[in-house]
């Protein structure tokens, strides 16, 4: 279904270009994932640590749930400034230290770059340039292939990060599943990109707040679709797990409020379909994607494995969000007091 708004933006653009890219990514990165995978069940690594900004730390997040999940190891985020700022050192050793940049260039990464292999890291960069600073301290390097991106808002280089971790997860771990479906991926991306969501445009440029809720995997793509919001839209949205938010923020959703909710069918989604029943009770705009409910307006999307979905949906977001930025008036490739590559110490 075509959506009625089809503007010429970078944004728009460059996120349409994300089924090429995956497909581009898988044809060239199959020997770099492969020594990689092989060098890692060699190393047995003990736990998992990421390091990201932004963008990237949602996929980082993303990257923490399908590697525990899948790997068994336990895996955690650790705050760039404790090795740009407080100058922290860290041990590191027996651990992979993933880090996800699309420009390669912000110097805090550099930074916990450097203590993660002096502190004796494995350290893999997933980067998108790769002649970058980050590329040449890193043991190796995973390459997104996501090409030119000069939309402020990143979106192809954020569904590149989600296929490259879910790449290196497949070959480290032998699972011919996971294999099988991301080889999917390219065109599940097409359809989900052809997936309508202008019913969404409405109710939410009415809006000044708003939460986006997900689950396990699907966590990361909401602090990604709420920040989006936050970025093109100039909307005040806040990311939550559909289990967290129970924890008070939940007070704030009342009548009329609208809630964006992200699902996947995993095992999550028995939790997150109740949680929506309790929501629908409170008379909120409920707009839902991967999960129904009568009182709901649902979005069309795609079914794919579990772990392909969550990208699916922020695929067809970024068309949505691109609409809704034009028609509040915005310019979606040159957000306000924003620029490209953030350079933080």
């Amino acid at each position: 279904m075509t959506m009625s708004h089809e503007p010429s933006t970078r944004m728009y653009m460059e996120a349409a270009e994300a089924s090429a890219v995956v497909q581009r990514q898988l044809d060239r990165n199959a020997g770099t994932v492969s020594r990689i995978g092989k060098k890692l069940r060699q190393l047995k690594p003990g736990f998992i640590i990421t390091v990201a900004r932004g963008s990237s730390d949602h996929a980082a997040s993303f990257a923490r749930y399908l590697l525990e999940t899948y790997t068994g190891l336990f895996s955690a985020s650790t705050g760039p400034s404790i090795f740009s700022v407080y100058e922290t050192e860290m041990n590191f050793k027996g651990s992979l230290c993933l880090l996800i940049s699309q420009s390669g260039a912000s110097p805090d990464l550099l930074a916990a770059a450097t203590a993660a292999r002096a502190g004796g890291a494995y350290v893999v960069a997933l980067v998108n340039v790769a002649e970058s600073p980050l590329a040449k301290l890193a043991d190796e390097v995973l390459e997104l292939h996501a090409g030119d991106e000069t939309s402020v808002a990143a979106t192809k280089s954020f569904i590149a990060s989600l296929t490259a971790i879910i790449h290196l997860t497949s070959v480290w771990c032998e699972n011919n599943e996971l294999s099988r479906a991301l080889n999917e991926a390219p065109e599940a991306l097409l359809t989900a990109w052809n997936s309508s969501w202008d019913a969404a445009l409405e109710p939410i440029s009415e809006a000044k707040n708003l939460f986006v809720l997900g689950r396990g995997i699907g966590l990361g793509i909401a602090c990604e679709a709420a920040l989006k919001f936050k970025e093109v839209c100039g909307l005040h949205a806040e990311a939550f797990s559909t289990a967290e938010v129970l924890h008070g923020p939940v007070t704030i959703a009342r009548a009329g409020f609208p809630v964006l909710v992200l699902a996947q069918n995993d095992r999550s989604l028995p939790g997150v379909t109740q949680f929506v029943e309790k929501l629908a009770a409170r008379d909120v705009t409920l707009i839902t994607a991967g999960v129904g409910h009568p009182s709901a307006l649902e979005l069309p999307t795609p079914s794919a494995h579990p772990v392909i979905e969550p990208m699916l949906r922020i695929q067809s977001f970024y068309r949505m969000a691109n609409a809704l930025s034009l028609r509040l008036g915005l310019d979606p490739d040159c957000p306000p007091f924003l620029q490209k590559v953030t350079s933080t110490v």
